[in-house]
């Protein structure tokens, strides 16, 4: 299907890739991982064509044709809906077109009427006659509501522009298909609906995704980049990082024998397969087993943040308390509005919402810093509260040459500077790196910095919003391990499925007319009648586009 041989690829002194092997087979999805910066995203570019290696060969097999999810949300803004989804078969597109302009030409010959007519058989062929009632059918099952179908893309929202060009990326099957952070901006019924659709596609996918939830129901192999170098592994990101951990474990222990690895992959595996949502995902891991080689897998070069929320004192018995809260965007629409919930003691709360920029409102509300157009809320007394935003620029322009020790000292009653450097050190600015200018970080490293002015706080009580933005898989990892692990109450909204689905045991949707709550799991409230209910109640004119 897709083959690289010998791919070499540097920025200057940087060596991203040296000598990649790698061959990609029908019927498989592929999940490209890597810490930040390996250069996952430019490994897809090699592969469509977008960048040139300085060595090696990418050989996609001929009459196979490859489609790759755009990031450009504005690069179809002059194009209805559908139509933008009918470019994504660039083939049958343009020759719709061109077959179209011949008949509706009144000084067409008749030799272009004869090409016409061969046109219209191989369109035909292709699926044209049967092209945009499939791309409807699309758009409306990833949520895309028929009257918007016929509407410009520039009078769509970020998200629904996100299905749009997802739909335009899977429209006619493509014998290849390339996916960099499918995930992001789609809501849970989305996610869902595409895990399923990938897991049943019969072709090709390679997919670059932070979201270990999506990997785990759709991968069957995982492309690992680390150490220069990228090696296909069989399994989903799970069965990855189980495997990399043991073959650490056993490199720090020269005794453990093989069998004895062998036997702790089984009893995973036994594990995993117990879990009928991923029953398919399992079976092929029961075969995969049959032929590893347990040599192949190999020790991973990654670390983990130390991310631990340590409350320094108790809560009482009151927590919070919400009555009657709403509030507007700047035009003066309501995002959302009699919003009444009470926080018990043990509640780890996931916030849902089919408005984003309602979350954003909501968080900005309950962290003091907007104020709501009605209603009140009130923290108990005994509470210390820690707010991780979804956007942080604020906390970092406009601080001139603070280093990130200098930014982190004045959030920490410890000044003392090795107390800093250790605290810092646990989150992967090691050495030199605390001299830098914070101004200049990435968007992950900020967030690490974040974390840590939260960890400082001792809250027993944190608002997180898409706290995972920008991090990679190892830091959300230990982000989910430590609100799992955390004694006190939070309240969250993230589009990582797994993070919401491991911490939160409370649900609350909210929206122009209230909320619904329910008690459980984020899958339990999607497979409730509470979830028809809240589309019902709170976007009685349909969810926002």
């Amino acid at each position: 299907m897709l083959t690289l041989s010998n791919v070499a690829l540097q920025y200057g002194k940087r060596v991203l890739f040296k000598d990649v092997d790698l061959k990609f087979t029908r019927g498989n999805c592929y999940g490209i991982i890597g810490a930040n910066g390996a250069g996952k995203s430019t490994l897809l570019k090699i592969m469509s064509g977008d960048i040139s290696p300085q060595r090696g060969d990418i050989v996609l097999d001929p009459g196979n044709r490859m489609a790759v999810l755009s990031q450009d949300q504005a690069a179809y803004d002059e194009y209805p809906v559908l139509e933008t989804v009918l470019m994504g078969h660039e083939v049958m597109y343009k020759m719709g077109k061109e077959k179209d302009a011949i008949y509706m030409d009144p000084d067409a010959s008749e030799k272009d009427m004869l090409k016409a007519a061969d046109m219209e058989q191989e369109f035909g062929e292709m699926g044209g006659w049967e092209a945009e009632s499939n791309a409807a059918t699309l758009l409306s099952k990833m949520g895309v509501t028929e009257d918007l179908h016929y509407r410009p893309m520039s009078e769509m929202t970020g998200p629904i522009k996100v299905k749009v060009l997802l739909a335009q990326a899977l429209f006619g099957e493509p014998d290849l298909l390339l996916l960099d952070e499918p995930t992001n901006d789609l809501d849970a019924d989305t996610v869902h609906w595409l895990s399923d659709y990938l897991a049943d596609f019969k072709n090709t996918v390679i997919v670059v995704s932070h979201d270990r939830y999506f990997l785990d129901m759709v991968c069957t192999h995982i492309v690992d980049i680390d150490f220069q170098q990228a090696a296909i592994y069989t399994g989903n990101y799970t069965f990855w990082q189980k495997t990399s951990e043991l073959a650490t474990q056993q490199a720090a222990n020269k005794n453990k024998k093989t069998e004895a690895k062998r036997a702790e992959l089984m009893e995973f595996i036994q594990r995993f397969s117990a879990n009928a949502s991923k029953s398919k995902q399992a079976t092929s891991r029961k075969k995969a087993l049959e032929k590893l080689n347990l040599d192949d897998i190999k020790p991973s070069s990654r670390k983990y943040p130390y991310i631990a929320f340590s409350p320094e004192r108790e809560p009482g018995d009151q927590l919070l308390k919400v009555e009657n809260l709403s509030a507007h965007d700047p035009d003066g629409n309501l995002l959302f509005g009699n919003v009444n919930f009470q926080v018990n003691n043990g509640d780890k709360i996931g916030i849902l919402s089919a408005n984003s920029n309602a979350l954003e409102a909501f968080y900005e509300v309950l962290a003091g810093r907007q104020e709501p157009a009605t209603g009140s809320f009130t923290y108990g007394q005994t509470i210390t509260q820690e707010y991780v935003p979804s956007e942080n620029h604020e906390y970092f322009k406009g601080q001139g040459e603070t280093s990130i020790m200098e930014w982190l000292r004045q959030y920490s009653e410890n000044k003392d500077e090795q107390f800093i450097r250790g605290f810092l050190g646990r989150m992967l600015f090691g050495g030199d790196e605390v001299h830098k200018n914070v101004e200049v970080l990435s968007g992950g490293e900020k967030v690490r910095c974040m974390m840590s002015k939260a960890m400082l706080g001792h809250p027993n009580f944190v608002l997180l919003n898409e706290p995972t933005n920008h991090l990679d898989l190892e830091s959300i990892t230990a982000l989910n391990n430590a609100l799992t692990d955390f004694k006190g109450n939070l309240i969250m909204s993230s589009h990582d499925h797994q993070l919401v689905q491991t911490v939160v045991n409370r649900v609350i949707e909210i929206g122009p007319n209230g909320q619904v709550d329910y008690l459980g799991t984020l899958e339990e409230y999607l497979a409730s009648d509470k979830r028809e209910e809240a589309r019902a109640k709170l976007y009685p004119a349909g969810e926002p586009a």
